[in-house]
């Protein structure tokens, strides 16, 4: 079971851990510091497990309970999530070992450009799940507490 606030603060907790992982990489210094690297890993921790939530609790509710609309805004959604999945791991190769928690920054500003870019979209993604997947999902379950 998981409920809206528990949504909205993995969310806020994402958001903010990217913030202050944005503003650390713009020194180089800092990319090799174990702070950094720790906060990156919780970073990427965090966000598999909000797109696992996701999979496994909120888009099967839609996808049941939903009318042929909701469907297809929680289809959207799925194959957007295995996308961003797919660009996650991609990104997550360039930068780091595969089971070695430690980040491999071998041209900085490349490293930054595509931090940027992969934090952006992990955060525009978020952006839409509070303006139409949350509202949709209260539309159907009634409940403005609990999710699933």
């Amino acid at each position: 079971m998981i409920t809206y606030e528990e949504l909205h603060d993995e969310i806020h907790e994402i958001t903010e851990i990217s913030n202050v992982f944005l503003y650390l990489i713009e020194n180089r210094k800092m990319c090799d510091s174990q702070v950094t690297c720790d906060l990156f890993f919780e970073y990427v921790e965090k966000v598999k497990n909000h797109l696992k939530t996701h999979d496994t609790a909120i888009y099967s509710l839609i996808l049941q309970e939903g009318d042929s609309k909701a469907k297809d805004t929680a289809a959207n959604f799925l194959s957007g999530s295995i996308e961003i999945k797919k660009i996650f791991d991609s990104y997550l190769k360039s930068c780091s070992k595969r089971n070695h928690p430690k980040l491999l920054i071998l041209d900085h500003q490349r490293f930054v450009t595509e931090t940027r870019e992969m934090f952006r979209l992990v955060l525009d993604r978020l952006q839409h799940e509070i303006e139409q997947l949350y509202p949709l999902l209260k539309s159907i379950s009634g409940d403005m507490k609990k999710v699933a």
